[in-house]
């Protein structure tokens, strides 16, 4: 086929405005339902090709294609080399395209299991989920997923594409059968639409012309659906919300705060609160690209100009003064899993929402989601893809509300604070209102003065390394030598507290991680009472780690990295314990079945393999005098 339409024409009907709006929607389901070709076919069967993208195509499709002598349409999406080579999509492809009614934003996301992040993200900003369904496999687990994620991500209009239908000689039967199973589980979400449509992407039957092989089916066509359905979300009338990107401060004559609308709409003259902090002030000035405005509404980005100096910076969001969002550091949300490290409550990471980014934990992990069936199962962490119910706390107060109400100000991604990888996604529910009645009480004798009457500094010792390294034995010395100096000190210990605050804890590691945060917390408090505590434990992870140095001051925490090969902590083996392992008699133990990560910059690396416990000792003391911590 070749087009008859000249480049100029093509334009000229790609600029017209349709008045059905701007429709984006994704395409998802499994892998090789025919995602890719159905969009091919869309934009193909829309006459946007250029005669010589078609000469591609089908030198491509030759080389690449799956279809033998005809025209492969996937490939005009398989952008990527792997891709076409597996005949996968692992990217998010995005195109543009419009009828003489609408205009459409697609995204083709991928299939497979491995690359669930990539259909999250494109899910994100869709109005509607094409979700493709092989007519010879029906309905499958990645079906279901993609189905729940959709609805995770505020999707609220589904089309259930029961494609290659030329596969199974165009049963009616056959399409009633997967519609029937796929209604089962899909009817409980929050969906307000599902059209069934049975097609051929690969013949265009039922995309954009009646197909004659299923003249049972009387519907539309999924062209015909997309270009009338309604899925316009009147953003306008949403309460407003900005979220501050960058604080614009070219010259000392002007300072404003830039940033995209993310809701509602606001004017010149209107009162604005900045939401975590109270403040309020008068908008004065609306300034764009194009000059000042007198109104801005959602999407629109803008630079805001108050009447007076108040304290806002980005990451702040802005509100109108009587609909303002919830400010709090503890929420309930749905978080998808995307990291093959599981994620194990307790364990800090940051939270970045719009452009606030501050360190989070989930506190309570409180169900996760069987893809199969859709129901609450219990569980102590979750893994790749997987979807879970938690509770979450931040370390400090953040302006959110509920995702199903405002898309913008309810999301939000998981970071590993070691290799900055997006590790999750979440849509916030509500916020929990202990934290709204829970206040922190001044004090009178503060954590300066008590550690002024001791004539010491406070700090957290904190010795790490293998069983069998000599933490506790060192720990024991340096505390002794401290006490014979006259300081103030007390020690924890991992065998000690498992007799009492943790005996309820055991060693996976969402376990272990417990271990430590509540360690953590204790060690905390021994600092503010101006105490130096020397704490002992494997603390196998970096991240546990870091998240008790967050607790306390900048200088507070002296990691004391206590390293002996493995193979000497297994011919000294003080407590028997590598010999039990060695016998499977002990599961999850460090060194074994379980991963020890070394820190990469202790304040004190102390190698024992050759250095006696008391020198190690020495070491630590005069480390900390080097420090000033001893008065």
């Amino acid at each position: 086929m070749r087009l008859e339409e000249t480049r100029e024409q093509l334009v000229e009907r790609l600029t017209r405005s349709g008045d059905k709006g701007v429709l984006r929607f994704i395409t998802c389901g499994s892998v090789d339902d025919g995602k890719s070709t159905l969009i091919g076919r869309l934009l193909y069967d829309s006459k946007l090709i250029f005669e010589d993208q078609i000469s591609t195509l089908e030198k491509d499709s030759r080389k690449h294609g799956t279809a033998g002598e005809e025209i492969d349409f996937a490939l005009l999406l398989d952008g990527l080399e792997a891709e076409r080579e597996q005949g996968i999509t692992i990217d998010v492809a995005y195109r543009f395209f419009n009828t003489e009614t609408r205009k459409f934003v697609v995204a083709d996301t991928p299939g497979h299991e491995q690359y669930t992040r990539n259909m999250a993200t494109g899910a994100s900003t869709a109005d509607l989920a094409v979700i493709l369904v092989d007519a010879r496999k029906g309905v499958l687990v990645q079906t279901l997923r993609h189905t729940y994620i959709a609805n995770m991500m505020g999707i609220r209009h589904v089309v259930l594409a029961v494609n290659k239908m030329d596969l199974v000689d165009h049963s009616r039967a056959r399409f009633h059968e997967i519609v029937a199973e796929y209604l089962k589980t899909a009817d409980g979400l929050n969906f307000e639409t599902i059209t069934a449509i049975p097609m051929s992407a690969r013949y265009g039957e039922n995309v954009s012309h009646t197909s004659e092989a299923m003249d049972w089916y009387t519907g539309p066509t999924l062209l015909a659906h997309l270009e009338t359905v309604e899925t316009a979300r009147d953003e306008a009338s949403q309460p407003f919300r900005f979220p501050v990107q960058w604080v614009n401060r070219p010259n000392l004559d002007f300072r404003g705060f830039s940033g995209t609308v993310a809701s509602g709409q606001i004017a010149v003259g209107d009162e604005i609160v900045v939401a975590a902090a109270g403040t309020r002030a008068v908008l004065q000035r609306i300034v764009t690209a194009d000059g000042d405005q007198e109104a801005a509404r959602a999407g629109q980005a803008v630079t805001l100009v108050l009447d007076r100096e108040i304290d806002i910076s980005r990451g702040d969001v802005l509100s109108g003064a009587d609909d303002r969002p919830q400010v709090s550091s503890q929420f309930a949300a749905e978080v998808l899993w995307m990291h093959t490290d599981e994620m194990l409550p307790g364990r800090s990471y940051l939270l970045k929402a719009g452009g606030q980014t501050t360190p989070v934990s989930v506190t309570t992990l409180k169900h996760k989601l069987d893809v199969n069936t859709f129901d609450k199962e219990p569980a102590r962490k979750l893994e790749l893809n997987e979807i879970g119910v938690c509770n979450l706390s931040t370390s400090r107060p953040i302006a959110f509300d509920a995702y199903k109400d405002i898309r913008e100000t309810g999301s939000f991604i998981l970071i590993d604070r070691y290799t900055n990888l997006t590790v999750g996604a979440g849509m916030i529910e509500f916020g929990l209102r202990r934290a709204t009645n829970v206040h922190t009480h001044a004090m009178d004798v503060t954590k300066t003065r008590r550690a002024e009457i001791k004539h010491q500094k406070p700090a957290i010792l904190w010795f790490t390394g293998l069983s069998g390294a000599g933490k506790s034995t060192i720990a024991n010395l340096v505390e002794r030598k401290l006490t014979e100096a006259g300081h103030h000190t007390y020690s924890l210990d991992g065998d000690n507290v498992r007799h009492g605050l943790n005996k309820d804890l055991g060693f996976t590691d969402a376990d272990r991680v417990e271990n430590i945060r509540r360690i953590g917390e204790v060690a905390r408090l021994f600092v503010d009472a101006g105490m130096i505590v020397t704490c002992s434990f494997i603390s196998p992870f970096r991240s546990e780690r870091q998240m008790v140095r967050e607790l306390v001051g900048e200088d507070e925490f002296i990691e004391v990295f206590v390293d002996a090969p493995l193979e000497v902590c297994i011919a000294r083996d003080p407590k028997g314990l590598y010999k039990k392992a060695q016998a499977g008699e002990i599961k999850n133990f460090t060194g074994f079945d379980s991963p020890y990560e070394a820190p990469e910059a202790p304040e004190l690396h102390v190698r024992t393999a050759d250095l006696a416990a008391e020198d190690a000792a020495e070491q630590v003391i005069e480390e900390l005098k080097k420090a000033g911590r001893l008065g």
